[in-house]
């Protein structure tokens, strides 16, 4: 039974996409990936810098890199430093006072990804069918420093530049409060939600890879367009393995750009920007949910770094849903960001936006390593001439199916398809010059390794 759904898949995919795209290239790279992905069977362990720290598996932390399941979230609220390997250990105060501990090892890690994207319809003067290799190549300083003291800094080359990605460096620290358990701890990081430890805020939600050859829409959100541009100093706790709260200011920190800013630079932050995060969760039996609030406010000046300024804030509100399930397990996540920005006209006078971008998205994990996932983007908001679009409006939806293949729980092979509505305020000639919002549509090929 197992194998002939396995086939029956196989040829429904192959042929659902075959005939959107009716290109051989195409249909001959589909088929060979989804033959491996499909009739490889089993799993084993993969060892990447946190794995070696503690002695555990990949799978003890994700349900499907980089997704957390609720062990993952509480290593990464906990500083990173859960440790099961040697250490070179000083004490002091007759052993009482640990002065020093140090991994026996550096925890260092190496991610490649590599890609192949087609789209739809050729964009002028674009080459289609694009491979990228590397589409990045990451090199990770991730792990314990001190016993309270833990790191995840990414240092990225994605085929042009050499930068470092997403950073967060943490202190996390426990004690009682009453009868209930107390984390508490800060955060050092350049990107608004990298420290985040659940999978519906921008950092991390689906999809966690995707082409960049693709076309997109115009506009997204100022939480989505932060990282490398800021750093920030925060303080999070966690009371009672229930109700999370963090408070995070930022101050532009931009890479490949003037720092300190200066009267040529853009998109400088006026004062800091306050970051707002607050979650319950909650686990029973098989199940976990959360539900919470996230959101940023900052405020930046329309050129250099003074004069007119752009008041903009995101509020976002969030549920994430998992089950284990006997055969793996389920997962749901989903987010609204309502953006308000107050762009400033004159001294005296000033325009007032709205944006508002809505995800949701399903996805079942297989204990073979076998995974699906769909998920659902819509985004609606004022007529805005700056929007970048022919339409002058930023709205778009579609949906996004990923099938994935884990053969290693270090290794992933995914597939993914996104098919565009509505894209940048039109599903036809939303650019003037006849390219429909289907003409975008993207198929996506990821092979993704760490180690």
């Amino acid at each position: 039974m197992k194998n002939l759904i396995q086939k029956s898949t196989f040829h429904f995919v192959l042929k659902t996409v075959s005939a959107k795209n009716g290109n051989k290239l195409v249909k001959c790279i589909l088929g060979l990936v989804l033959v491996f992905m499909l009739l490889q069977a089993g799993t084993s362990m993969a060892l990447p810098s946190y794995a070696r720290q503690t002695g555990l598996s990949c799978a003890a932390c994700h349900f499907s890199f980089p997704e957390l399941n609720s062990f993952g979230r509480q290593f990464k609220m906990n500083g990173y430093v859960l440790t099961g390997m040697n250490t070179i250990d000083a004490k002091e105060d007759s052993d009482r006072t640990t002065r020093l501990k140090l991994l026996s090892t550096l925890p260092l890690s190496v991610m490649v990804q590599t890609s192949f994207t087609h789209i739809s319809k050729d964009v002028e003067g674009v080459q289609n069918n694009s491979v990228a290799f590397p589409q990045q190549l990451s090199v990770f300083y991730a792990g314990q420093v001190t016993p309270h003291i833990g790191t995840f800094i990414q240092m990225t080359y994605d085929g042009q530049s050499v930068g470092m990605d997403n950073a967060d460096i943490r202190y996390a620290n426990q004690t009682m409060m009453g009868s209930k358990s107390l984390v508490y701890g800060a955060t050092l990081n350049n990107n608004p939600a990298v420290q985040d430890v659940w999978n519906t805020s921008p950092a991390w939600r689906f999809p966690s890879a995707s082409s960049a050859a693709s076309v997109n829409p115009a506009k997204s959100t100022i939480m989505e367009n932060l990282g490398m541009q800021v750093a920030g100093l925060g303080a999070y706790t966690l009371y009672n393995n229930l109700l999370f709260a963090e408070l995070t200011l930022y101050r532009s920190a931009q890479q490949g750009a003037a720092n300190p800013a200066t009267t040529s630079s853009t998109m400088a932050l006026k004062g800091v920007a306050p970051y707002w995060r607050v979650a319950v969760q909650h686990n029973w039996s098989a199940n976990y949910f959360e539900l919470g609030t996230f959101g940023i406010a900052p405020k930046f000046y329309a050129e250099g770094i003074s004069g007119l300024t752009n008041k903009i804030t995101d509020v976002g509100l969030d549920f994430q849903f998992e089950r284990r399930l006997p055969i793996g397990a389920f997962s749901m996540h989903t987010s609204l960001i309502n953006e308000t920005e107050n762009r400033d006209v004159t001294l005296t006078q000033s325009d007032k936006l709205n944006f508002n971008s809505f995800k949701i998205d399903g996805n079942l994990y297989l204990k073979n390593g076998l995974g699906a996932t769909l998920g659902y983007f819509n985004t609606t908001g004022s007529v805005d001439e700056n929007v970048g679009s022919f339409t002058n409006k930023p709205d778009s939806n579609g949906f996004i199916a990923q099938l994935e293949y884990l053969p290693w729980y270090n290794t992933k092979f995914a597939l993914q398809y996104v098919a565009y509505s509505k894209f940048d305020g039109s599903n036809s000639s939303y650019d003037g010059n006849g390219r429909n919002a289907a003409n975008n549509n993207t198929l996506y090929l990821l092979v993704w390794l760490n180690f």
